[in-house]
């Protein structure tokens, strides 16, 4: 069957094809979608505007992760300054940020498409800043945790919000590189927040949060300058859902919290078990709630996307395996070959650098290979990182480079081809759904993150410096996680090139297919398939932006 795009009312804007149908079967890759009024702007940006909106959204995500990672190297210095505190109360300077992240990802989405994205955006990192500045200045602990559930309130609301402005700004063929620039910039911070964590804090860990606000600032003036205005679709106000906003926030935070703290509080804690069985029963009844409330926060059309859920899913299961294999490196370097952090730190280095450089051309690469070709090779690239390390790994690191680094570089290669694609699947929505569609894939990261790391410490009994068949334990574990990431990308979009100028779009087990970027004419494009008007199998239909997609 086919469904033409729909056009804007009044505004003489199409809107995405994939929102174009007013129904949706199940396993298509389209749901419902209102039509877009002035302010929805879902053409891609011109030229150099588009680079600079993903530079924008780029340093939000690289603040986010960076104040992840870089307080995890400060920990010690802070605890110094707090002396009197306990280990316990310290661990909340980074459980707090950590968890309040995971639970807010979803509501901060939806409320974010409830509002329009450019303000979400601005409010988040300004509110960022502050909270940057308070934790800088905070006179005691108290204050210090205070300051970072605000920063991760703040973080909520940025990271799903700068994916979901960055995509429609680029055409559909270009968003793999899009997101791969976006995912480079999140190996870039991830790989130089342990040593940029570990410089400011040999002379103040206040400067962590200091050295933010001048990158706030001027990611806050180039914001109001460039990115599009957003806001709800005319006539189509959202429904408050209090009860489900109040459900999904309770339940991600109990798990995420049983996760976070199952090391220190035990694995068979009452209060691990108990936060665990609330989270479980808090997500039952969030899962029955959204099925039958008008407009959930949730929107359960979502998932009736394959390729979207399959994102979802893929993403849980790689970054399992991504947060377990970084731990065991880890633990690997600093425990059983016995080297110091500095040491350890340059040691998994090829791993962030090997994923800056393949992120940079994923979107070259994707477009030869297709979205599942790339996704299960990616996810088959990881998996052999680990079964490298099961097969040569040992002794005491004198033969790192043999042992180790080939490993490191196989995961970089995956983590850099995997990525892009599944963070993509949320351009697949339409425009009133994109930040709540990122803030899903947000969310199946952070929690995937927190079950790995859960994961690796059970499966090593928590030993600061596990042996080495501990470890090779781990590593198995890692390896079928990523296993299981590559099966989801089998339910992604496979594309071959049929002629110049066209590419032919497969699903996966369907009978379907989408041919897009031929373009016949100032307005027109020529769509190959059933039922031609013309009776030679083409018609002219209205051209989508710059880069529609059609259904057979």
């Amino acid at each position: 069957m086919t469904t033409p795009s729909a056009k804007g009312r009044g505004s003489g804007v199409s809107a995405p094809a994939t929102a174009s149908a007013p129904d949706t079967a199940p396993g298509s890759d389209t749901v419902p979608a209102a039509a877009p009024d002035q302010t929805d702007r879902t053409d891609p940006a011109p030229g150099r505007r588009r680079w600079l909106i993903l530079a924008v959204a780029s340093a939000a995500q690289f603040l986010a992760v960076l104040d992840m990672i870089a307080v995890n190297i400060a920990f010690p210095a802070i605890g110094a300054d707090f002396s009197s505190a306990s280990t316990a109360d310290l661990s909340w300077v980074l459980n707090a940020y950590t968890i309040v992240l995971a639970a807010l990802l979803v509501p901060a989405g939806r409320l974010a498409d409830a509002i329009g994205g450019r303000r979400s955006f601005l409010t988040g990192i300004a509110l960022f800043g502050l909270a940057s500045l308070a934790c800088g200045a905070a006179p005691g602990l108290g204050t210090l945790i205070a300051a970072r559930v605000v920063q991760g309130v703040a973080a909520a609301v940025l990271v799903p919000t700068s994916l979901s402005l960055a995509l429609p700004a680029f055409p559909a063929r270009e968003r793999a590189t899009a997101v791969g620039v976006w995912t480079a910039v999140s190996a870039v911070a991830a790989s130089s927040g342990p040593v940029a964590g570990g410089l400011l804090a040999a002379t103040d860990w206040r400067l962590i949060f200091l050295v933010n606000p001048p990158v706030v600032l001027a990611a806050w003036v180039a914001g109001l300058r460039l990115l599009p205005r957003t806001g709800p679709v005319r006539g189509q106000r959202r429904r408050l859902d209090p009860l489900g906003t109040l459900l999904v926030l309770l339940a991600t935070g109990s798990l995420t919290t049983s996760c976070v703290e199952a090391a220190d509080w035990g694995y068979g804690a009452p209060a691990t078990l108990g936060f665990l069985a609330a989270g479980l029963v808090l997500g039952a009844l969030a899962v029955a709630h959204v099925r039958r409330h008008p407009d959930p926060v949730v929107d359960p059309a979502l998932f009736r996307s394959r390729a979207f859920t399959a994102a979802a899913l893929g993403l849980l299961s790689y970054f399992l395996a991504y947060a377990s294999l970084l731990l065991a490196a880890t633990l690997l370097f600093t425990g059983a070959w016995g080297w110091s952090t500095v040491s350890a730190g340059l040691a998994v280095t090829p791993w962030p650098l090997t994923v800056l450089v393949v992120s940079m051309l994923s979107g070259r690469i994707v477009r030869v290979l297709g979205e599942r070709t790339a996704a299960i090779t990616g996810g088959l690239c990881f998996v052999a990182g680990p079964m490298w390390w099961l097969l040569l790994a040992g002794g005491d690191g004198t033969h790192y480079a043999v042992e180790l680094m080939p490993g490191l570089v196989l995961a970089g290669l995956g983590a850099g081809l995997y990525q892009p694609v599944m963070f993509a699947a949320a351009g697949l929505l339409p425009a009133r759904q994109l930040s709540l569609g990122s803030g899903v894939l947000m969310m199946s990261r952070q929690g995937g993150s927190a079950l790995g790391v859960a994961a690796l410490v059970m499966i090593t009994g928590g030993a600061a410096r596990p042996g080495l068949d501990a470890l090779r334990a781990g590593w198995v574990f890692t390896a079928v996680t990523a296993a299981l990431a590559a099966v989801a990308g089998t339910a992604l979009r496979t594309r071959v090139r049929t002629e110049p100028g066209e590419v032919r779009t497969a699903e996966v087990g369907e009978a379907t297919a989408e041919v897009g970027e031929a373009r016949t004419g100032q307005g027109e494009e020529t769509r190959t398939g059933q039922g031609g008007g013309n009776g030679s199998g083409t018609a002219p239909i209205r051209r989508c932006g710059t880069d529609p997609i059609r259904h057979h």
